[in-house]
């Protein structure tokens, strides 16, 4: 059954979390330290109930453990994904590599591995409802292009040839970041702490972001024309002949 803190209740509603968690102390943790930094946690027991509440009550963000009794958290994620961009923290075992790369496959914006800082937990949802949030007056400015590939960075939208892509809030800013520095070989580290805001974390956070990024704007990802991978350095945007704006 999904539990709301009432005290929360009696104060002006912040951004509404869902927490979903089988374990009952790292809920009740997790919940307390998101209530006293301004937010409104909602707590699913389940992976059913917390999908069930995930599309009822449109969240701002999901703390989703992957193991989960029933429906396991990449199954989550993997339905949320096919109807929502919802940010999403995944939460995986120490020395689950394989769920951590799963997770984010499957569309999770960031994760955290067990045991974790509850303050480490409200940073990382801070910094991804915050680029989130960030949403840019509409200006004339606020469009880039490559070729067909159209960011308007007002809307947070992606088009490619008209048609428009559906973009996870870290693919958006990962590819707005690749673009502004287009013809630059960026490296792993740079766009962790530019794009995910982290001093330090784990590579493939990054390479499965960029791979689903290239999936979606590259005509054949296997050639890859604008999203290039530079071995043992990092990547580079290369624009083609119509060039980019803004």
């Amino acid at each position: 059954m999904a539990q709301v803190d009432r005290g929360a209740d009696r104060r002006a509603a912040g951004p509404r979390i869902l927490v979903v968690e089988d374990d009952p102390t790292v809920a009740q943790v997790v919940s307390g330290y998101l209530q006293r930094s301004g937010y409104t946690p909602v707590l699913a027991p389940d992976g059913a109930t917390g999908l069930e509440l995930a599309r009822r009550m449109a969240p701002d963000l999901v703390v989703l453990d992957v193991m989960l009794p029933g429906l396991d958290g990449i199954q989550i994620c993997r339905e949320l994904r096919a109807a929502s961009q919802v940010p999403i923290i995944m939460v995986t075992s120490l020395g689950q590599e394989e769920d951590r790369v799963r997770g984010l496959e499957v569309g999770a914006d960031d994760y955290l591995t067990k045991p974790f800082s509850p303050r480490e937990l409200v940073l990382r949802v801070r910094s991804v409802l915050r680029r989130t949030n960030a949403m840019p007056p509409v200006r004339s400015d606020g469009m880039l292009r490559a070729g067909d590939l159209v960011v308007d960075r007002s809307a947070r939208v992606v088009s490619k040839a008209g048609r428009e892509l559906a973009m996870t809030v870290k693919e958006f800013e990962l590819l707005v970041y690749l673009i502004r520095n287009a013809g630059r070989v960026v490296r792993r580290d740079e766009l962790m702490r530019e794009v995910w805001s982290h001093d330090f974390g784990d590579a493939s956070t990054v390479t499965v972001h960029v791979r689903r990024v290239r999936e979606k704007i590259e005509d054949n990802p296997s050639r890859p024309m604008l999203l290039k991978t530079v071995w043992g350095v990092g990547y580079r945007f290369d624009l083609p002949e119509a060039g980019a704006h803004g």
